[in-house]
């Protein structure tokens, strides 16, 4: 992805040198149930987040390696990106896109949704608006996933921030207003319609961040596929649990991940990313 001469977010919250007290995520949940919650892209974060009493919190300086610099400059500006394409969007439809901020964190950390570990992956929590990434993730996605590529870590942001644009459309509180009145099976279907469609806004992200700053450079958009489907509910169940289970689907298969996705930058039309009415 090309990126000389763009700018950075001012979204960035950076909260690396915080630390919080004791914390438990998943409360009882079996350790397969949480390897394959936690190694998902995008997910409810009520899911994997346990309220709890609030921690001690400590403040301090953030050390970082010049690597973990690096990454965390690009994805201020990725961020930065979305903010732009999003705004354009919105503005298109006679509509205001509000910015929501991104945290940069450590191991554990606080959000208006609950407490969660690094572990949990980053996630959007609609109660504060605001995206949470550890940056040990994207060694994770590389190393035990094999989603190579800075193209891959653009595609987590996007898909995060596809949780946001969803939540300002008031699509978010639509499903999980639906879901609470459904069973186990029906409301997992429900959710992996609506994570599909954050890998069509992921999809649509890239399309028109291509428009405006000619970043796609030979190989960004396989590096983006690769990483959907490396995190496709039917990729990670297998790899965990030994079998698939298609009723506990939660984000969608691996082949779905990346068709969303593909149809998102293909088009860069919000109407044909309606996967609540589509076939999948």
């Amino acid at each position: 992805m090309k990126t000389e001469g763009r700018r950075t977010s001012s979204n960035i919250e950076d909260r690396r040198g915080m630390s919080t007290g004791k914390m438990a995520v998943g409360g009882g949940i079996g350790a397969i149930a949480i390897a394959v919650i936690v190694l998902l892209l995008g997910g409810d974060p009520s899911t994997v987040l346990e309220t709890m009493q609030s921690p001690a919190v400590e403040s301090g300086s953030v050390t970082s390696s010049p690597e973990e610099d690096a990454m965390a400059n690009f994805v201020s500006v990725v961020l930065a990106g979305t903010e732009d394409v999003w705004t354009r969007v919105f503005r298109e439809s006679n509509l205001t896109y509000r910015q929501p901020k991104l945290v940069l964190f450590r191991n554990q950390v606080q959000s208006a949704c609950g407490y969660a570990s690094g572990a949990s992956g980053p996630f959007y929590c609609p109660g504060d608006e605001k995206v949470y990434i550890d940056l040990a993730f994207f060694d994770e996605l590389r190393t035990r996933f094999g989603a190579y590529g800075d193209f891959a870590v653009a595609y987590v942001v996007a898909h995060e921030i596809g949780h946001h644009v969803q939540n300002l459309l008031g699509i978010i509180n639509e499903v999980n207003g639906k879901r609470a009145r459904l069973d186990q099976v029906s409301s997992n279907k429900l959710l992996v319609r609506l994570e599909l469609q954050a890998d069509f806004l992921a999809g649509m992200w890239a399309h028109y961040d291509q428009k405006m700053f000619n970043s796609i450079e030979a190989g960004d958009i396989e590096e983006a596929m690769n990483a959907a489907a490396s995190v496709g509910d039917d990729v990670l169940q297998k790899r965990y649990q030994g079998r698939v289970i298609p009723d506990a689907f939660t984000h969608g298969s691996a082949a779905q991940r990346k068709e969303w996705f593909r149809r998102g930058y293909v088009t860069g039309d919000f109407d044909k990313g309606d996967t609540f009415n589509a076939d999948i």
